[in-house]
Order: structure tokens, then sequence, then C-alpha cells
């Protein structure tokens, strides 16, 4: 029975092996291994039986079971017996040779059948292989390779063998004339001498130790003879390889003799094949094999091959090496390891080839020689000892070379050398002197010199590499200490190693370190012994030059002050306490910061503190003087980088102010004149900053240093007469004069305050004047130069500003102020009025705001002409364009902040009311001009004056504000203007006003009015744009400003604002009719003698300007008949043609505005809504089979119209008062109109309006009864519903055919929750309803009262028996809608009122079990309906009343377990669930028959492909375990059937299998049987689980067990599952077959 059922699966799964698809073909081929690991003798015989039945297979199947048979056997090994094994062993022998033709793959299956096999039964493998070995014959090629690869994979087993293996093999190399069955001798040879050189090496393991190297001399030497005298010469390529890769392992079993005779003639031959072969990594290996023997027999005609030898292995070093070819890659290493062999045997010949090439002509050449050289500085080190001299001298010429890819060889040289002691030889110093300058390299431009096949460039840069090979070898490389140190330190300041400085620091600031650990507090620099190193002066001063760019050169900023720090001892013996506070501090301020980030301004000035406070502890002028000669000295370097050196003056001024001596000081301040270049914009302001920084210690002695530098030759030799009519000669004498000017300007700005003033005239502006103007021929000339001119403005404004700071500058008397302003107003007045391009009109405005607080004052026409001027230089710029740079854009804000404040300075010069609106009506022209830049600009400056002038009001009597309603008249309508700023800069402007106002009534300053403050909060609301929130707002201002306006002040108000009805923009014209309309109401019982004068300017203005607005407001009062008219009003509005346009709507909306009137008008519409009959029917073709439904006329206006009312707030009260008519009527107005059409007179209307957006609302006429009934919950205090039911998307299935149930529900459920004392009236209009002729409209009430139940207010409100009662009655409905929502609804019961369940128990489960058994419904909805209202109530009913219908219902629900409809398999199924739920711990036996019965269908059901049905049988399934009585399963249930959590299907059944073969054994047969079933399942997944529970089931039955299972049956179905079309359903039915194993 065992053997023939085992073979009987296999012979099943054999004939399956010819499946289409792979991975069912993967499968077969693992059940059949599976076959194999129970029964390997049988599984071995049934396939070895099939491949001999079924000669025909093709070859392809064949490979697939001999690969099956080949895992058999190597995890069964051990297990064969010789019968078996021989039988293998006779099958993939005649596999093999079955074809002479070569089949590789199933010829190599075979082979490796036989391999496997020779593991243990090696003699009868060997004794069949030998078969077919027989002499004279040439064997099949597979025989020898078969051979081959047994000699590998059996050493000990096959080299005993390998004597009379060769000696029948090699009398037939001669025979052998094809090129395949001499490469695969070839590959034999290669394999034997292999193993053979394996065998040798390990004797000590060996079965036969007597063997020895000799036995094998004479047949490997004639095997050479013909491999390389015959068949290496061959033309195929494929047999020259072979022959290559054999000659290298066969010429170590060479007779020493005969390989000394045979390398004249090999090594010649193998090193041709270079030019015959692309890819040479074979023929490399071989080389080195060949090297190797010769080199280990002392060989010395090798000597003689050296030249050829080097020639050729340094032309494979010299090709290219690319990334994504590997063979070129170990070719590489094959080649360097021949090298290593002639580096060990003739170092000499070897160099003296290798190191003339460095200097060759091509880049392949240079690089591939340095390849070597650091191969074998590294792999031959004891050879070159002795040549390190030799070797550092020949690599000058590769130091010059400029390519890349050399530079990138060299370095990885100069890294090998480091670690082997070439660089403490002499010549060195030259190597790191070259990594030092490959640091120095600019990372974004190297130098580069491509290939002449434009090969790409190493993918590290030369840069990376050196600064990695620096660092490293700073830092690991112990004997390198002494070399670099102190070696590096003069790489410091020369100009050319800036790139390195990083590199250079860090390595230094190691070597410092150790060094400082092994002798601490000694000086680190001895200068006695390293002259030629750099001060410490110049140390200091290149270090903190480069660190003022801290984020260049990756991070040179932190590098290079780390570095001062470590050297404080070395700079200056005092320094080290305090850096060690101070440069920390300066490392975590760059640590804070990036590169975006980190001020400029405000790095320069830490470091400058930081030099100033080291000149202090330092204190010894004669340090100071030699650091300032050393900055001198090193200023002409930073030419290149104009930043470094600007702050390197600053550092200049920072140290000549420390120093004592008055000649030093004048000498260098001297020096750095003649020197600097004026052409260059940031060395000019660096040497004027120098200037002023070194004026803080040494006034007298600057001011002395510049004016002697005006009067000397140097600067009067570019200044004569015949210069000035050169271009380029002006150019530079404008340069100088510019510069001297921003000196003296920082000259004034930085000197003490209290020298300042008595030098301002006589010294410092003389001379800014002097260097400006020029006199030719006695006529004054002034310069048109920009440069210059915002240089001398710059200037001024400094002075202007040192002199204002002077504690002295009230008693000053400027005589030279107007001249200065004069100058300003020129300078301002020549710019371009459109462009801001320079900061000149900035700086100019800024010194005049200086210059206005000085002595004399200026009179009336100059303060004019200075408004005028500033205010047409500034308002009229453009803004600014986008995309500009930081320093462009933030123009812009500057200039108008300086213009803000000159007007404030001109303001304080006459604080009053008079004095104020001089200055407004200034920017009065701007305020209303039509371009928005302009007015945002003027009410901005405006609310700045205001400001100002409301800060700084005194007033010493209680006077009139005069002009305060001309003011107000002018702002206030800005307060909507279309530029947000521009609105709220009005608003301050008004609330400046107000407060002035007060002010002049007395109030103190600190005084604050709770209703002008009430501005502030509407300003910041000003910044929406949307016009309704704008003009609300301004209507509040409005009310402000009425109640705080002076009577008097009222008349000029209004006829301001009546000017500016007919303002251009037209949101200011709409704000001032707000503003009249808010000041009429609210003050207009104080302008009864001037009504006739206000409503004949308001007349006239309406006449002038017809505007939508205007016309609005006029007609206000009007709308007021309807409180005297109201149905006749009502009946005309409702006769206005639909849709609706805006005056009609607006009219609606009016009557609900008035007082006592809403309540009228949403009486009289609800009676012409409910009167007619919603639609008619009518057929819109003859041939239609149903009729259309067109709305009714009138009650579809009356909708619309009572949308409109019940819009406008004020209609609240009304419509609470018929809250339950109207919501009742709206509702059953919804579901009238459900598929409702308009009449095809207005469809084409509401296509134009829609089209057009005339009309409000849509006339849709479902949409409008929706957003009717929206709009009375929302007016009767029932928002809370309306957002509930917009949350739950519930408005957009109400006006659904499909959806509008749930609709209906959700609004039920949101009226329950928030409006539930108005239900009782709401449901007593509901149920009169239900006797409704409309289908519809019973449907609809019967679901809104049906969800009602989900909700236990019904219960407070004592409505539940009422309701009950109603919906049992409407169990009879003729209409299954109806009795389906009624079950719903008393299911519902449940979750609203449980504790009346158990009252109504069995009615309510007879209510369910009527809809289980609805035979009237042929859809079965009723049903279902029913299955989910049970799931509700098993819980709560009694126990009692659930018994006698539990078995009736877990019958009657099991056929939906498979229905087709997925709401019908999910609700069965998680009734099922229920069911088990409800009688845990009281479960009758036939009930447990039920469980039993369900448990495959729900196990199988978890891979449902809907995710609601696999939901529902995971709950369902945690719900059987307790009542299948078994813990395990229960708790595995419960581990893997998690909702929401994943499920791995294979873990969970297996495991789930697993329990119930171990509790329930008996149950195998059952569910076996019941999963048969499920193999002809309409799904493909559930079909794919069939078999894979069947599978599980069977691996987990005790073996021991009598059969329960038709294993007949069931093999036949399975391998019928076979031919399934699904792939993954054939895969699972392999692998359940291979598991039926366990009943064999």
């Amino acid at each position: 029975m065992t053997r023939s059922y085992v073979r009987q699966l296999s012979t099943i799964l054999l004939d399956a092996v010819t499946d289409k698809d792979p991975l069912v073909q993967e499968q077969v081929c693992s059940a059949l291994c599976a076959l194999g690991e129970s029964q390997p003798p049988e599984a071995l015989s049934a396939c070895e039986e099939h491949l001999r039945q079924n000669e025909k297979l093709a070859p392809p199947y064949r490979t697939m079971v001999l690969r099956a048979m080949e895992t058999v056997v190597r995890s069964h090994i051990s297990e064969l017996d010789k019968a078996t094994a021989r039988a293998v062993i006779l099958l993939a022998f005649s596999e093999m040779t079955k074809v002479k033709d070569l089949v590789c793959d199933w010829q190599q299956a075979a082979s490796d059948v036989l391999v496997a096999v020779g593991m243990r039964f090696v003699s009868s493998v060997m004794e069949e292989l030998l078969h077919g070995l027989q002499p004279g014959v040439l064997p099949h090629y597979f025989v020898v390779r078969t051979l081959a690869n047994l000699s590998v994979s059996n050493v000990f087993g096959t080299v005993p063998f390998l004597t009379s293996i060769l000696g029948t093999m090699l009398p037939m190399l001669a025979a052998a004339k094809h090129d395949t069955m001499r490469g695969v001798f070839c590959y034999a040879l290669q394999h034997f001498s292999e193993s053979t050189l394996e065998y040798l090496a390990n004797l000590d393991q060996a079965p036969d130790p007597t063997v020895r190297k000799d036995a094998f001399a004479s047949d490997i030497s004639n095997a050479y003879d013909i491999l390389f005298h015959q068949w290496l010469p061959s033309r195929e390529a494929k047999l020259r390889l072979a022959v290559v890769e054999a000659l290298g392992p066969m010429s170590h079993l060479l007779p020493s003799e005969k390989l000394e005779e045979q390398l004249p003639k090999l090594l010649p031959g193998i090193l041709t094949l270079y030019k015959k072969h692309a890819e040479t990594c074979h023929v490399s290996k071989s080389l080195g094999q060949i090297l190797e023997a010769a080199v280990s027999v002392g060989s010395r005609t090798l000597e003689v091959q050296l030249d050829s030898l080097m020639a050729a292995l340094h032309t494979q070093i010299c090709v290219p090496v690319e990334s994504a070819s590997p063979l070129v890659l170990n070719n590489q290493k094959e080649v360097l390891r021949c090298f290593t062999e002639l580096a060990t045997c003739s170092p000499d010949r070897l160099l003296a080839f290798l190191l003339p090439k460095l200097d060759s002509g091509s880049e392949r050449t240079r690089v591939g020689s340095l390849q070597v050289l650091r191969h074998i500085i590294n792999s031959a080190a004891a050879q070159m000892e002795v040549k390190k001299p030799f070797i550092l001298s020949s690599m000058k010429p590769p130091l010059l070379d400029t390519n890349s890819k050399v530079k990138r060889a060299v370095v990885q040289v100069i890294s090998a050398m480091a670690h082997h002691g070439y660089l403490e030889q002499p010549g060195g110093e030259a190597m790191i002197q070259y990594l030092v300058q490959q640091c120095a390299l600019p990372p974004e431009a190297e130098p580069q010199k491509p290939g002449p096949e434009g090969e790409e460039l190493p993918a590290d840069s030369v840069r990376a590499v050196s600064v990695r090979t620096l660092y490293l070898v700073s830092t690991t490389v112990d004997r390198m200490s002494d070399v670099l140190w102190p070696h590096l330190l003069q790489f410091l300041t020369p100009v050319r190693y800036t790139g390195a400085l990083t590199p250079l620091c860090r390595s230094l600031v190691h070597l410092a370190r150790k060094r400082q650990e092994a002798g601490p507090g000694a000086l680190l620099i001895k200068y006695d012994r390293h002259v030629t190193l750099p001060s410490p002066y110049a140390i200091a001063t290149r270090l903190l030059a480069v660190s003022s760019n801290p984020y260049l050169g990756d991070g040179r900023g932190v590098a290079s002050l780390g570095l001062l720090n470590v050297l404080h001892r070395d700079i200056h013996p005092l320094l080290g306490q305090r850096w060690a506070t101070t440069i920390p501090l300066l490392l975590e301020y760059l640590d804070e910061h990036t590169e975006e980030t980190l001020s400029q301004k405000e790095w320069e000035e830490k470091l400058l503190v930081f030099l100033r406070d080291t000149l202090a502890v330092v204190s010894d002028n004669t340090w100071v003087c030699q650091l300032s000669l050393e900055i001198c000295k090193q200023l002409p370097c930073y030419n290149g980088t104009p930043q470094e050196k600007n702050f390197l003056y600053k550092c200049m001024g920072t140290t000549l102010g420390a120093a004592s001596s008055k000649d030093v000081v004048r000498k260098h301040l001297q020096e750095l004149l003649e020197s600097a270049r004026y052409q260059e914009e940031a060395e000019c302001e660096g040497l004027a900053c120098c200037f002023g920084i070194c004026a803080m210690s040494h006034l007298d002695d600057t001011l002395v240093q510049l004016e002697n530098f005006v009067r000397s030759d140097v600067f009067r030799k570019s200044i004569g007469i015949f210069n000035i009519f050169k271009d380029h000669s002006e150019n530079e004498v404008e340069k100088v004069k510019g510069t001297l000017i921003l000196c003296y300007g920082h000259v004034a700005a930085r000197a003490p305050r209290e020298l300042v003033l008595a030098r301002a005239e006589s010294d410092i502006l003389r001379n800014i004047f002097q260097c400006f103007s020029t006199k030719v021929l006695g006529i004054k000339v002034e310069t048109k130069d920009p440069a210059l001119k915002l240089c001398l403005v710059q200037s001024l404004c400094m002075v202007c500003q040192a002199i204002c700071s002077s504690a002295q500058a009230s008693s000053f008397h400027f005589s030279r102020k107007a001249e200065v302003v004069a100058q300003m107003m020129e300078f301002i007045k020549a710019e371009p009025p459109d462009s801001l391009r320079s900061p000149i009109r900035k700086k100019a405005m800024l010194a005049c705001t200086f210059l206005v607080s000085l002595e004399p004052a200026l009179d009336e026409q100059e303060r004019t002409d200075m408004i005028h001027s500033c205010l047409h230089g500034v308002m009229a710029v453009l803004p600014e364009p986008e995309g500009e740079d930081g320093s462009q854009e933030s123009l812009y804000p500057d200039t108008m902040h300086a213009l803000e404040d000159l007007l404030t300075s001109l303001l304080r010069r006459d604080m009053t009311p008079q004095g104020l609106q001089t200055m407004v009506e200034h920017l009065s022209p701007w305020i209303k001009s039509p371009r928005g830049h302009e007015r945002v600009r003027a009410l901005g400056v405006s609310a700045c004056l205001l400001q100002s002038f409301l800060e700084h009001l005194h007033v010493s009597a209680l006077v009139p504000f005069h002009n305060l309603g001309l003011l107000i008249g002018l702002f206030s309508p800005r307060c909507v203007d279309l530029w947000p700023a521009t609105r709220q800069e009005a608003v301050s402007c008004v609330y400046s006003l107000l407060y002035l106002q007060l002010g002049y009534e007395g109030f103190s300053r600190d005084y604050r009015d709770a209703v002008a403050e009430r501005l502030l909060t509407l300003r910041d609301g000003l910044v929406h744009p949307d016009p309704a929130i704008l003009f609300h707002t301004c209507h509040s201002i409005a009310q402000i400003i009425a109640k705080r306006l002076p009577p008097d002040q009222l008349i000029s108000l209004l006829l301001t604002l009546f000017e500016s009805l007919g303002d251009p923009d037209k949101n200011c014209s709409r704000a001032a009719t707000v503003i009249i309309n808010c000041l009429l109401k609210e003050r207009g019982s104080l302008l009864l003698e001037k009504v006739p004068e206000i409503v004949s300017v308001l007349r006239s203005k309406l006449q002038e300007t017809p505007e939508e607005h205007v016309l609005r407001a006029a007609q206000h009062s009007v709308c007021l008949l309807a409180a005297q008219h109201c149905e006749a009003v009502v009946s005309s509005l409702l006769g206005s043609p639909l849709p609706y346009d805006s005056h009609t709507c607006a009219l609606w909306r009016a009557l609900a505005s008035e007082p006592d009137l809403p309540t009228q008008v949403l009486g009289l519409l609800l009676q012409k809504m409910t009167r007619d009959v919603p639609f008619k029917e009518s057929r819109a073709f003859l041939l239609s089979s149903s009729p259309d439904r067109v709305a009714t006329l009138l009650p579809l206006t009356a909708t619309c119209a009572l949308s409109e009312v019940m819009s406008v707030p004020a209609s609240a009260t009304a419509v609470l008062e018929l809250y339950p008519q109207l919501f009742v009527a709206l509702l059953l107005r919804v579901s009238c109109t459900l598929g409702v059409q308009l009449p095809r007179s207005l469809q084409a209307k509401e296509r134009r309006a829609t089209g057009s957006g005339l009309a409000s609302r849509t006339l849709e006429p479902c949409s409008s009864a929706v957003g009717a009934l929206q709009l009375a919950l929302v007016r009767g205090g029932s928002e809370e519903v309306v957002q509930r039911v917009e949350l739950e998307r519930g408005w957009e299935s109400l006006r659904t055919s499909v959806g509008h149930e749930e609709g209906v529900a959700r609004l039920a459920s949101a009226m329950a929750k928030f409006a539930g004392p108005r239900l009782p009236l709401v449901m007593k209009g509901l149920v009169s309803t239900q006797s409704s002729v409309y289908e519809i409209q019973r449907v609809t009430s019967t679901a809104f009262l049906a969800e009602l139940l989900s909700s236990n207010v019904v219960n407070d409100l004592m409505l539940l028996e009422s309701l009950l009662d109603n919906l049992v009655a409407r169990q009879k409905d003729t209409c299954a809608s109806v009795r389906r929502l009624a079950l719903r609804g008393l299911a519902n019961v449940a979750s609203g009122s449980p504790n009346k369940v158990r009252a109504r128990g069995p009615q309510l489960l007879t209510a369910m079990i009527g809809g289980l058994d609805d035979r009237d419904d042929p859809q079965s909805l009723v049903a279902l309906e029913a299955m989910a209202g049970l799931v509700k109530l098993l819980d709560l009913v009694e126990p009692g009343d659930l018994r006698p219908v539990l078995l009736h219902v877990a019958i009657r629900i099991r056929p939906y377990f498979d229905s087709e409809k997925m709401e019908f398999r999910s609700a069965s199924i998680r009734l099922f669930g229920h069911l088990n739920k409800a009688c845990h711990g009281d479960c009758e036996d036939v009930f447990v028959e039920q469980v039993v019965g369900g448990l495959a269908p729900l196990l199988l059901h978890l891979r449902d492909p809907q995710a609601t049905v696999a939901s529902a049988c995971k709950f369902a399934l945690r719900m059987c375990g307790p009542n299948l009585e078994c813990e395990e399963l229960t708790a595995a249930f419960q581990k893997h059937l998690h909702e929401g959590r994943g499920l791995h299907f294979g873990e969970f059944l297996n495991t789930t299998c697993k329990h119930l073969m171990r509790h329930f054994p008996d149950l195998l047969g059952r569910l076996v049987s019941t999963s048969l079933f499920y193999f002809k399942s309409c799904w493909e997944d559930v079909r794919a689980a069939a078999p894979m529970l069947t599978g599980f089931l069977v691996l987990h039955v005790e073996p021991e067990l009598p059969p329960q299972v038709d294993l007949e049956h069931l093999t036949a179905a399975l391998q019928l599952l076979l031919k399934d079309p699904a792939p993954a359903v054939r895969m699972k039915a392999a692998e359940t077959l291979g598991r039926l194993v366990k009943f064999a």
C-alpha cells in the first residue's frame, strides 16, 4: 500500500511537470522533493520509472525531474541503499548520454545527479563513468565533464582514480578533433590538476598519504605537450581560453626540468593570447600560476623572459577600468599578482622597466605604472626596502603632471609610501608638498585632461582623495608624526594653498595635540631649528583672516580657530587662559548657524572683538607693532578675495588702535593710502573702516594723515587739468575721492563724540566737499559719478548722525546746513522718478532728517520744497520687482522708512492742527492716486505722521480740533481700498485722529477709549478680501466715528463724504455710502436744519452715480410696504418669473428683515407649496416605457421663496414658531421631487442663469427643496443637525434616489441627537402621512421613524410604544421597501432602548423570522434586513425566547454563506457568529453540529475576495471557538483573527489544522469532504484555499489513526485541480499532493 500510493502521488505530480506556468512547475518539483523527504527511495524510483516510460518527454521537463532527484539525493545521500543508488546512477548516466548532441541543461542536470550520488557512492559512479571512458573511443562530452566536477566535489574519493583515468584519457587527446571535446578535456585536466594540488596540500587528511606529485608528472607532461603544442594555436577562442585555464594549475605538476625547459616557449605562447582575446582575465590568472610555479622552483630562464613579460603585463594594467566590468577588474588584480611574483624574483629589473614609464607621454601608461608601483610598494615591501631613494627620485616627473587621473594615482602612491617609511627619506618633503597642493585644488573646477576616448574621470575627485589621504596619514601612521610636524605649518600662509587650509588645520591640530600629550607645557614650534616656518604673527594674521568667511572650504573657520587655540602658547605665552574661553564661544556660534543664517556683519564684529581682546591681553606695543606690520605685509595677498581683504583692513584698524606708537600709526596709515586699490569697492570700504576704527584711539593722527594725503603728490598727480578730460583717469580720480570721502565719514562716525563737533566743519566737512568738487581754471566742477555721489551722501549721513548724537548738539550752529540740504535735494531730483536702483535717495533723506533738527531752522519755502521733492522722489517709484537679491529688496522698505523719518522730523517743528493739515495736504494727491502702490505708501506715511503727532501732542489749553471732519472724511473711505495694506493704514489714521480729538478734549495720553479701541480689532480683519466682510467692517467703523465725532464736525464730514461718492475707486464710493447711511441713522436727529441740503446732495449723487450699491441704499425704505400688505406683496412676488433675479431676491430677503412680517410670509408660502400636486406625469415620447415627472410651478416657486426668506437670520423667530409644519412639509417635498424635472419652459432659463451667474439658488426641484429644508433647520436653531448631516454627506444622499433612505436616516439620527424636543410634533406630522397615496412619501416617513428608534430619545419622550405599534403595522404594507424599513426600525430598538427588548422579545423575533421567510421579495432584501436585525437583537432577548428559534435561524441562513452577493455572505456569516456568541456555555449538541458544519466554509471564506466577508469570518470563528471546547483552538482564533490586523493565512490555517487534528481527529473526513465542495468555487482565492486546508489537515493528522478520507476521491479531485486555469490553484494542489504522503 505504502509504496504504491507514494508512487501514485509521484506519478500525478510527474504528469504535472509539463505545466506552462514556471511557478507551478517549481511547486510541483517542491512537492516531489517533499515526497522524497518522506520516502527517498520510492520517490527516486518513481522519477526513474517516469523518465524511462516517457521517452518522448521534452528535455526541459526531464531537466526539472532530474533537478528534483538531485535535491533528494543531496539531502538524503546517507539514507540511500546501494540498489537505489545504482538505479539512479544508471538512469542519470543514461539521461546524460542518451543523445550525442549537447543539450546542456538536461545533460548538466543528469551530470549533477551523478556528482551528488558520487559524494557517497563514488566507486559506483566511477565505475559507470569509466564504462563510458573506453580506450580508443572518444567519450561523451558530459562523461568527461562529470569526471572533472566529481574530482573537485570529492577530492579524496576521486584522486586515487586519476592515474588510471589519465592513462585512459590521454591517448584520446590526439583523437579529439572537435573543439568542443578538446575544450572539455582541458576543463577536466584543469580540475584534475586543482583537485590533485588540493589532495597533496592536505595529505595529513588524505586516505592514501603515499600519493606523490611525481605520480602525475608523466601524464601531465604528456597532456601539456598536446595542449600547448597542438591545441593552443587553435583558431577557436574558447578552446584557447580552456587550454590556458588548464595550463595554469598543470604547471605546478610538471617536472621542474620540464617546466624550466618549456618556459621559454610557454610564456611567449601565453603572452600572445593577450592580443587575441578581449577578455584576458583567464590568461592573466593562468600566467600568474605559471609564474608562481616558476618562482617556486627557482627558474633561471625566467630572467630571459622578463622584458617581454613586463611589457605585456604593463600593457594590460594600462587598460582603462570600467566600473561595470568585473572581468576587467579581476584581470587587473591577476596582473598585479603577476607583478608581485616578478618583484619577488627580480626587483631591480622590474624597477628599471617601470620607473622610466612614469615620464611617458601616455596618460594610461603613467596611471598604470603608478598603480603597479603602489602595488609592489605594499606587496613586496622587503624587496623594495633598499630601493626607496631610487623610487623617490623617480617620482619627480609624475609630480608635474596636470592630468587628474595621474594625480589621483600619484596620491595613492604617496599614501602607500607613507605607510612604508618612504616619506622619511630625502625627497619625501616634495611628496608632502604635492599632497597639500592637491588638497588646495578648487573642488568645483579641478584641472582635467580627458583621455583620448573621452573616458570618465574617477568617481572621487583628486581633491577629495588627497584630503582623505592627508588626514589618514596624519592620524593613523605614527611614523609620519615627526615628518609632518612642523613641516605642514609652512603651507598655512601662502595664498596658493588656501584651498587646503581646512585639511591642513585639522591635521595640524591632531599632530599638535599628540605633541602636547607627549610633552605638556612645552612650545610646539622650535623656531631656532626651523627658520623657514611662518612667524607667530603671520600664523595669527592668516588664520584670523580666513576665519572671516568661516563656511568656505569645508568649514575652514572652525578648523582655523581650532588651530589657533592649539597654538596659543606659540602665538603668545599670555593667551592660553583667555583663548580657552573666547575661542570655544566663537566655535559655538558657528555651530548654531549655517552659511545661510550667519550674519556676516555680526561674525566679523565678533572676530574684531576677539582681536581687540587679544591685543589687550598681550598689552605689548612691540608685539602689536609686529602684528600690524605682518597684516600690512599680507594685505596684497588677498587681492583675489575682496571680502577677506576688507576684513583684514578692519583688523589693521583694530591693531593700530591698540598701538601706542604714533609714528607707527601714521606710517602704516600712509602706506595704506598709497597702496590701496581704489578701483575695488570692497577694498575702499575696508580702508574707510580701517581709518574709522583707528580714529577711535588716534583721531588727530588719522585726520592729519588724510589731509596730508590730499595735499601729497601721490594724490595731485591724478587730478591735473589735462587728466580730467580722460575717461579712464577721471574714473580713477573719482574712486580715490570717493574713498577719501568715505574715510572722513567713518572717522566721524567712530571717533569720540566729544571730539567730533570741534572738527566737523573745519576739518571733516571742508575736506569732504573739497574732495567732491574740483575747480578747473577757477570754475567749480561737480561730478556726475553716482558712486561718488553715494559716497558723499553716506559720509554726510554719518557726519550728521555723529553731530546729532553728541551731547552738545542743541547748541551747535551748522552754518553750511542750507548748502548741504540743497545738495541733497539736487541728488534726489537727479534720480530716475520711476525706479530705485541705488540708495542715494535713502541716504540723502537720512542726512536731511538729522539736518532738520540742527540750527538754523529751515524757512517755509525750504520745507515745502524738501517735502515736495522727497514725495515725488519716492512715491512714484514702481513697486519692487520679483526676484531681486536681498540688498536690492531691502532698499525699497528702507527708503520708505527714511521718508517717514524725514517727514516726522519736519512735523515735530510745527505740532499744531494746521501743521498736521499742511502735511496731509501734501500727501492728499498721493492718497487719492489711481495707482495702488502710491496710495498704500501715502496712507502708510500718513499713519506714521499721525501716530508721531499723537505721541508728541501737548495741549496746554482746551482748543478745538477744527479740521477733524475734513481729515476723517479723507481717510475713512479708504478702509475698503482694493489693497489690504491701504485699508489697514486708513483705519490706523482714523484711530489716531479720534485719539487726537480726545487729547484736544483734555483726556490724558494714556487714556484708552473702549469705542475707539474697537478699531484695532476691525483693522486686523481688513486683510480678508471678501467685500461683504469689508463693508460690514466699514459700517462698524462708521458707527465708531458717529459715536465719537463732535457735533460741529458732522456736516463737514458728510460734505467730504458726499464728494467721495464720485470716487473712481468703486470700493471707496461704496464705503462713503455705508458711512453716510450709518451717520444719518445714528446722528440724524442732529441734522434737522441740514436735511434739505443733505437730501439734495444725495439725489444729485444718485443721478451722477447710478451704481447698484447706491440704488440699493435708496430703495431701503420701499420694502416697508409689505408691513401693511403682506399677502398682496407675497402673491405679487410669487408671480415673478423664475429664476428670481437679484432685485427680487433682495426684496424677499428684505421682507424677512422687517419686524412682525416673517411669520405671515412663511405661513402663506407653506400654503402655496402644499396646496397643489407636487408633480405631473407626462410622456416625452409616445413610445417611452414610463412617464416623466414634471414639477408643478406654484410649489416650486413657493419653495424658492421660502429659501430666500429663511436665508435671512431675522426669520429665526418665525421659523421656530412654524418648525414642525416646515420640517414635515419640506421633507416630504424632498421625497416627492426625487427624479422630478423642471418644466421645459424653465429648463432653458435655468441653464442660462447658471451660465451667467444670475441665479442665487438652483431651480432643480429636489435640490431647492433640500436647500430650503437646511435653511429651515438652521433658522429653527438646529444648525448642529445641518452640520452633522453635512459631515456625514447625508444631504448629497438625500437628493438621490439611490441614497435617499440613507440620507433620511442620517437626518433622523441628527434630529434625535440635537433636536429631541421637536420630535413629538414632527413625528405626529409624519405618522399622518403613512396613508399617503405617494409610495415614496410612505418610504421616507417610515425611514425617518425607523431611524428614530435607534436613539433613546423616543423612550425619554414616551414615543416608543406608539412607534413600535406603527412599525409593526407597517409589516403589512404592499411596498417591500416599507416592510424592510419597518424591520430596520424594530431592530433599532436594540441600540436605542435595549432595556425594552426583553419585554418585546417574542414580538421582535417573530417579526424578524417573518422577514427571513418573506416570499414576496424576489431580491431577498427583506431577509437581508432581518439578518442584520437579528444580529442587533440576539444579545438582548431572553435565552428562553431565543432557544426555540436558534436552530431554525441557523439552518435558514446557511445557504447564504456561499451567496454570489457579498452583502448576503457577510450578513449571514456575521449572524452565525452572533448565534454562537448567544449560546456560549449553553450550547446544545444539535447546534454544535451546525458549528462543526460551518467551520470549513468559515475558514475558506477568510480568503473571500471581499474584505467585509473576510472580516465577518474572523468574527464568526472567534465566536465559534468556545463552543468547540478547545482552549488551544480558541486561543489561536483570538490571536490571529483580530479586526483590522493583517492575517497571514497560511500560518493561521496551519495552526488551526494542527489543533483540530490534535483534539478532533474524527473530524478529518468531514472537513476534507466539505473542502472538496469548494474545489469548484467560483472565487480563485477560495478555490486555492480549499486544497490548502486539506493539505494542512493531512499534514497534522496522526498517521496511526484509521483512515477517514477517501484517498482515491481526494487524489482524483486534486489531480483535477492540477488542470485549473488559475496558476495559484494548481500550485496549492501540487503542494497538497506532496503532503498526502502522510497516508502512505
